[in-house]
């Protein structure tokens, strides 16, 4: 195939490079943002973009942050690219600060007491894996006959899902108002700078060509 890798790379490397990117993070980060200054719209919808992005990391639908983060960005006519973007705030290095306030600040506003924080930083992990083999099993079992299990999906919606939603939405309307405060100022001052760059170069192309022509009929 065209487009097939032709050093096939290892389980371990990939896996190691998801938390790791080539390059680090910073380089990563770096490809972020310049993407996002090269956007062609105004600071402001780029930053509304950015705003629906960051707001998405908060939220537990892990897988669809891409479509989360698309259609909020379309609703508050925000850039959907810098949207997708701005989902890069979520990545393996701050997920698991971001799921520790987001359920921390659920359980603070669903009344739940301190023994029920302290699962937050017990089982997280745990409960996410223990949702997923039990709805994996619950596909089984649609060809197998076995008894179909909805316990441990309950508790996982219960004690995770829920207070990660609840939770979320504050946090992650502080830092989506953070990133676009930032962001506006930033963007404005790239694209004002590029733009002049854009002009001179434009200039010295036409002071060229202008050259060219003056010095036309002398060579004849």
């Amino acid at each position: 195939m065209v487009f097939k890798r032709r050093d096939r790379r290892p389980i371990w490397k990939i896996l190691f490079e998801f938390f790791w990117p080539r390059g680090g993070w910073g380089r990563a980060a770096m490809y972020v943002k310049h993407r996002l200054h090269r956007l062609p719209d105004s600071p402001e919808k780029i930053a509304r973009g950015i705003f629906a992005g960051v707001f998405t990391t908060f939220t537990p639908f892990f897988g669809m942050h891409f479509v989360v983060a698309g259609t909020l960005a379309l609703i508050m006519r925000g850039n959907i690219l810098a949207a997708l973007l701005g989902t890069f705030f979520g990545n393996p290095l701050t997920y698991v600060p971001i799921g520790v306030i987001s359920m921390k600040t659920g359980y603070f506003l669903l009344g739940r007491g301190p023994e029920d924080d302290h699962e937050v930083h017990r089982s997280l992990a745990g409960k996410f894996l223990a949702a997923g083999d039990n709805l994996k099993d619950n596909l089984f079992a649609v060809f197998t006959g076995q008894d179909v299990e909805w316990h441990e999906l309950h508790a996982f919606y219960d004690e995770v899902f829920f207070p990660y939603m609840i939770g979320g939405i504050i946090p992650g309307i502080v830092a989506g108002i953070v990133a676009y405060y930032v962001s506006v100022p930033l963007i404005r001052a790239y694209q004002h700078r590029r733009k002049g760059a854009l002009k001179a170069k434009l200039a010295a192309l036409k002071k060229k060509a202008q050259r060219q022509a003056d010095d036309a009929p002398k060579a004849d």
